[in-house]
C-alpha cells in the first residue's frame, strides 16, 4: 500500500517511504532496479523528445526510467518541490540549469567563492557563450542588489559554500530578485533537505550533488534539480535528453537506498563535526575554524534561523599547511586524505589558496585580500564522517604540528 499522504509524515518516514511503493506484481517491499535501456510500447509514440510529456509511457531510459523516477519522487517530497530531475552528477545538474535558462546577452550573479567546478563553468564556458557573469560576495545582500541589472536572469547561491562555509541569506536574496525576471537557484549540497529547504525560503530551483550526503556512501555519482514543474519541464526535454547527462538506474537505486538513512546520518555528521570543530578551535596550532554550528562563525545567527542541521562540513587553517598535508597522507589511520565529501567515511583535503584564486575564483584587489584573510595559504576541508569522534580527534592529533 502506498502512502496516502506525505503532508502529515515526518522526515524520517518520508526518507524511507516516499517514492517507494510495494511492487504490484510481486509484492516486493524494496524498490526494483530497472536496468533496461528501452521499453516495449503498445501505442505509437513520437521519436522526438520535443513531443514527450508527463503522460508519455516509459520509452527510453535517457528520457525516463522507473527507478530514476522513484528517486526523483523521493527527492521532490523531501525538498517540498513539485518536481525533480536526476542527472549523472552534480555538475551535470548545475550546467544543465545554467545552459537551459541562460542565453547570449543574459547576466548571471554568482558567489565569488563557490564550488570550483561551478565557478570555472560560469567564468569560462558561460562567458564564451555570451553570458555576462558577475561574481560577488553573496553573504552581502547589498552586494547582490548592486550587482543585479535589467538583464540579470539568474542569481546562483551556494550555502553553506565550498570551502569557506559561508552562509547566504536565501530569503533575503529572494526578496531582492522577486520583482525581476530572475531565477534564484540554490546549491544546497552541503545542507541537504534535512538542514535547509530553499524552495520554502523563496528559491526557484535547488541543486544537489547526490554523490555527497544524499547518497552518503561514496559509491554512486548523481545530481538533481528540484523546483516547479513549469521550470523543470523544459529542463528535462532540453538538458536531460539533449545534453545527455543521464544518471544510471543502478546509481539512482544506490542513492535512493542511501536516502533511507539520511536523517539519521545527518544527526551523527553534525554531532561529530561539532566535536571536531570544538577540538580544533581549542588547539593552539589551529589559526581558524569555519563551522556554522560554532558561535564564532561569522553567519552563525543566520545559520540558526535557516538550518535545522549544521551538517558535517568544516574547514580549518594552520601554519605550514603543505607540511601538515604531507603528514596526513602518511599518518592518518581513520580519516582518508581524499577529495569529495558527505560520505560515511571522514575525508580531508587541502584546498590551496594559490590554486583556487588563480584558476577557479580569479579574485583580485579587496576580494582577494578578504579571501586570504580567511583562508591563509590554504584551508583543510574536512568532511566529518560517522566514525567515533574520539577516534577522529586522535587521528588529527597525530598530524597537527
Amino acid at each position: 500500500m502506498a502512502l496516502n499522504s506525505t503532508a502529515d509524515k515526518g522526515i524520517q518516514t518520508l526518507s524511507i517511504h516516499a517514492g517507494e511503493d510495494p511492487d504490484p506484481t510481486t509484492g516486493a517491499s524494496a524498490p526494483n532496479l530497472v536496468m533496461s535501456s528501452t521499453f516495449v510500447v503498445d501505442e505509437e509514440i513520437s521519436f522526438s523528445a520535443n513531443n514527450l510529456d508527463a503522460e508519455t509511457p516509459f520509452v527510453y531510459t535517457r528520457w525516463d526510467n522507473p527507478t530514476t523516477q522513484q528517486l526523483e519522487h523521493k527527492l521532490a517530497v523531501l525538498e517540498q518541490a513539485e518536481a525533480c530531475i536526476a542527472f549523472a552528477s552534480g555538475m551535470a545538474a548545475s550546467s544543465a540549469v545554467m545552459l537551459a535558462h541562460l542565453s547570449q546577452g543574459d547576466h548571471l550573479v554568482i558567489s565569488n567563492t563557490t564550488y570550483p567546478g561551478t565557478a570555472e563553468f560560469a567564468r569560462e564556458t558561460l562567458t564564451r557563450l555570451g553570458v555576462e557573469v558577475s561574481p560577488v560576495d553573496t553573504t552581502d545582500l547589498q552586494a547582490i542588489a548592486d550587482a543585479t541589472r535589467d538583464n540579470t536572469r539568474m542569481l546562483w547561491l551556494e550555502t553553506p559554500s565550498n570551502p569557506l562555509l559561508r552562509i547566504a541569506d536565501i530569503r533575503g536574496a529572494a526578496n531582492i530578485v522577486r520583482e525581476r525576471n530572475c531565477l534564484l537557484v540554490v546549491d544546497s549540497t552541503f545542507a541537504t533537505p534535512i538542514a535547509t529547504r530553499p524552495l520554502a525560503l523563496g528559491a526557484d530551483l535547488v541543486v544537489h550533488s547526490l554523490t555527497k550526503y544524499i547518497g552518503g556512501h561514496g559509491d554512486a555519482m548523481g545530481g538533481a534539480v528540484c523546483g516547479r514543474q513549469a521550470l523543470l519541464g523544459p529542463l528535462r526535454g532540453e538538458a536531460l535528453v539533449h545534453y545527455g547527462g543521464v544518471i544510471s538506474p543502478f546509481n539512482a537505486w544506490l542513492i535512493m537506498r542511501g536516502m533511507a538513512t539520511l536523517p539519521l546520518r545527518m544527526r551523527c555528521h553534525q554531532q561529530n563535526a561539532l566535536d571536531l570543530a570544538n577540538f580544533l578551535q581549542s588547539h593552539d596550532k589551529i589559526e581558524r575554524v569555519f563551522y556554522p554550528g560554532l558561535e564564532s562563525h561569522p553567519q552563525h545567527d543566520l545559520a540558526c534561523t535557516q538550518m535545522d542541521n549544521f551538517s558535517g562540513m568544516l574547514s580549518f587553517r594552520c601554519r605550514d599547511p603543505k607540511a601538515v598535508a604531507q603528514r596526513m597522507m602518511q599518518r592518518l589511520e581513520v580519516i582518508h586524505y581524499a577529495v569529495s565529501l558527505g560520505h560515511h567515511r571522514s575525508l580531508v583535503y587541502l584546498m590551496q589558496t594559490e590554486d583556487l584564486v588563480a584558476s577557479s575564483y580569479r579574485l583580485e584587489g579587496d576580494e582577494l585580500d578578504k579571501y586570504r584573510d580567511s583562508a591563509g595559504e590554504g584551508l583543510f576541508r574536512l568532511s566529518v564522517g560517522l566514525e567515533d569522534s574520539a577516534d577522529l580527534i586522535r587521528d588529527l592529533q597525530r598530524v597537527l604540528p
